[in-house]
């Protein structure tokens, strides 16, 4: 995210993080708002600006985990869906080139080109497993999607066998589509 972040500023301003905190210092700017407020005068805004705001104010603590402290705080009060998300995982690495990004709340995983599948352990008895699947309607296990806009359809999990056939299939297309 940092990285995504820096690499978007360059590309809008010309200049990298290390200019930029330069120049907030020179500002004297000592409140969250006025520091907005001022970047966007400059032409800073989204990603980039959120970075800045960070660097001079500092990282919430999710922001600075590892992906490891993230899942296992996301399962922390739920063990037993933990065997889900490990059996997604299992069968994601048998997709081809999957990055694994790991979020306060969900994790996805992201193809060269995009993220085509989100985990998220949504109840204390369920994880939904959202995937990017073009013009999927929904209709038998696959669920109008409540993940995030670009997951069309998710797939309900209770327990790690129900990662089975169908929903490697399922995982495939998503991946093959987005790949």
């Amino acid at each position: 995210m940092k990285d995504m972040s820096a690499r978007l500023l360059k590309e809008r301003t010309g200049e990298g993080v290390d200019a930029w905190n330069r120049r907030i210092k020179r500002e004297r700017l000592d409140d969250e708002g006025a520091l907005r407020a001022w970047l966007t005068k400059q032409g800073v805004t989204g990603y980039a600006q959120s970075l800045l705001v960070m660097e001079r104010f500092g990282y919430p603590d999710f922001l600075l985990a590892t992906a490891d402290e993230l899942i296992d705080g996301q399962y922390a009060d739920r063990p037993k869906l933990r065997p889900i998300f490990d059996a997604i995982i299992d069968a994601a690495s048998g997709l081809g080139e999957v990055t694994i990004q790991a979020r306060k709340t969900y994790v996805s995983l992201v193809s060269q080109r995009r993220t085509f599948a989100r985990i998220r352990p949504t109840t204390k008895n369920r994880v939904d497993l959202g995937l990017r699947l073009e013009g999927r309607k929904p209709g038998g296990r696959l669920q109008p999607s409540r993940i995030q806009e670009t997951m069309q359809v998710q797939i309900e999990l209770k327990a790690p066998d129900e990662v089975d056939s169908e929903v490697l299939g399922w995982l495939q297309q998503a991946y093959d589509e987005n790949g």
